[in-house]
């Protein structure tokens, strides 16, 4: 067996013009010639629904890959033998740190110079018509672990949130079985009782009640800035404002949480509106308001990053933050409270307005995906690409694929009950699971990383839920409500450049706005409706919606509208 070829090309890359780069309209569209049985003739390698992909002659195909610093890249993890032992496929990197990822993603795809596999992608649209990336989903008949879960799991409208304006879709994404929770807040349960908090009810606190509840704890304890939150209260301000039924949250260190385009779906009028001037969204800076001016939330929570946010929590400065639960996981594994007697608690997500909504189902149950560079298709010819395609499929959407990246070897890193359950080695951490041991699943191993381990049946991730975290998942699952899935604004090029070009100065002044009504620059009655009406008028959100529902009444077909 050949040396395994796992290259870090770390020269940085020249940005080129869409315009001299892009190709044609026609070249961007062009699809497969080949018929299913054609596809299948003379094959080199062995590939299907179940079966291990793996080819008789090693192939090296070029790949980026986003570098966490939580768990730095090395070229002997044994992901990477693992990968080639059972396909005889190795990657050629380019390798890029976390941070710099997407910008890394878009000068190579703009300048031509893209490898052939682009994963870790959130959002195509930038890159769909620069004719530089393959419309996947002209391709995925010769897929057929992807093909199942799309049947299987009822996935056709999830997948109709990643139509471009053609109709296709341009990166293959990660599929979910069934939506887990995802962020919400990490609170001190031992200082809420010690407050006269009833912990037992939280499953059915609208965020009235969670004020309330630190009204007492601020009172109990004699402290102010009880609440120093972290991603600069992009991520809170995200899961309140859907719960308002309005759009916010964004933050310089996590970039756009929920804010958008401010925009909201009215499913019984089927239209659009612009939903960050209605008295919905008021009402929500008003809320916000209060908790600042009431010291109850610090103000740093809007300029300080997240080590500093997270900092003052673990001395026991605050009571209350944001996060996701491997944050939480992590907090405990790790003891970073400074507390010994520290309780701490993950709320299901508070009610609003709006109603108790399960608010990880927003997006449906699509995770980040792969691009697949014009490159690839170029370079390969049809039948090495669809060959590359096949490779895909079995590892990022087989159940053995799922099962190896995100827990690597059986017998070297985990083993099965007697019931199938996926146990890990004792001396290896991940997520939760066995605090203290000396290895880490993803640092020592590169098992369980973002660019190979997401998406999957409701096996594999349940497997990654520890029992807390399970418990977690049943209390939402059993008090709240699937958001409805808003439909798409399928724009062509030229449209998505007129709708930028309203919705970056405009969403800039509303965020800009909402953290002045919160900490009263803006007073929320003398200067509501002189804010209402810069957004609908000098800044153009009444046109900006009006050209959106223009857009919509014209691809009503393709989304089954």
């Amino acid at each position: 067996m050949k040396k395994r070829a796992v290259s870090l090309l770390l020269a940085a890359v020249m940005v080129g013009s869409l315009t001299a780069c892009g190709g044609s309209d026609s070249d961007k569209k062009e699809g497969p010639t080949m018929s299913a049985e054609e596809a299948d003739k003379d094959l080199d390698y062995e590939y299907g629904e179940g079966v291990t992909f793996h080819s008789e002659k090693p192939v090296i195909y070029t790949m980026m890959f986003s570098d966490h610093e939580n768990y730095p890249l090395k070229e002997d993890w044994r992901i990477w033998s693992a990968i080639e032992e059972r396909s005889n496929v190795t990657f050629d990197l380019t390798s890029v740190a976390r941070t710099d990822y997407n910008d890394k993603v878009t000068a190579t795809v703009n300048s031509g110079s893209a490898p052939y596999i682009i994963p870790k992608i959130y959002d195509s649209s930038p890159y769909e018509d620069s004719g530089q990336v393959v419309a996947v989903s002209d391709w995925v008949q010769y897929m057929p672990n992807y093909s199942k879960q799309v049947e299987e799991w009822g996935m056709e409208d999830d997948l109709k949130q990643i139509y471009a304006s053609d109709g296709k879709y341009y990166r293959l994404p990660g599929m979910w079985e069934s939506v887990a929770g995802g962020y919400s807040l990490i609170v001190r349960k031992d200082i809420f009782e010690a407050a006269g908090v009833d912990m037992s009810k939280e499953a059915s606190w609208t965020w009235e009640d969670l004020y309330d509840a630190l009204k007492k704890v601020q009172e109990h304890t004699g402290k102010d800035n009880i609440w120093s939150d972290q991603f600069q209260f992009g991520c809170t301000m995200n899961m309140a404002a859907a719960t308002y039924n309005v759009t916010a949250g964004n933050s310089q260190d996590g970039g756009d949480w929920g804010l958008k385009n401010g925009t909201k779906f009215d499913f019984d009028k089927n239209e659009f509106y612009f939903a960050d001037t209605t008295d919905e969204y008021k009402e929500f800076l008003t809320y916000l308001h209060k908790l600042y001016d009431e010291k109850i939330l610090d103000p740093e929570t809007f300029t300080q990053d997240s080590t500093q946010a997270q900092a003052k929590f673990f001395r026991g400065d605050s009571y209350v933050l944001a996060a996701n639960y491997q944050i939480l996981s992590d907090i405990q594994s790790q003891n970073k409270m400074t507390d010994e007697g520290a309780e701490l608690y993950f709320l299901t997500t508070p009610s609003g307005p709006a109603g108790n909504l399960k608010l990880s189902s927003a997006a449906g149950r699509l995770e980040n995906g792969i691009m697949i560079s014009k490159n690839a298709l170029e370079e390969l010819g049809e039948e090495e690409f669809i060959k590359m395609l096949r490779f895909i499929d079995w590892l990022w959407y087989s159940d053995e694929g799922h099962e190896l990246c995100q827990w690597g070897v059986e017998g070297e890193t985990y083993t099965k009950d007697a019931d199938g359950n996926i146990v890990l080695n004792s001396d290896i951490y991940f997520n939760g699971f066995n605090p203290g041991a000396e290895k880490q699943l993803n640092v020592d191993y590169g098992f369980g990383g973002g660019v190979f381990a997401y998406g999957g049946n409701t096996f594999i991730q349940l497997s990654k839920f520890s029992a807390p975290e399970k418990e977690w998942n049943e209390r939402i699952n059993s008090n709240k409500e699937d958001v409805l899935l808003m439909p798409p604004i399928l724009a062509d090029e030229m449209e998505k450049e007129e709708l930028n070009l309203i919705q970056v100065p405009l969403m800039d002044y509303v965020n800009t706005s909402a953290l002045e009504f919160i900490t009263g620059k803006k007073d929320l009655e003398a200067d509501w409706d002189s804010y209402v009406k810069e957004c609908q008028e000098n800044l153009k959100a009444k046109e900006y919606v009006e050209k959106a529902n223009e857009i919509f009444n014209n691809t009503k077909d393709i989304l089954g509208y």
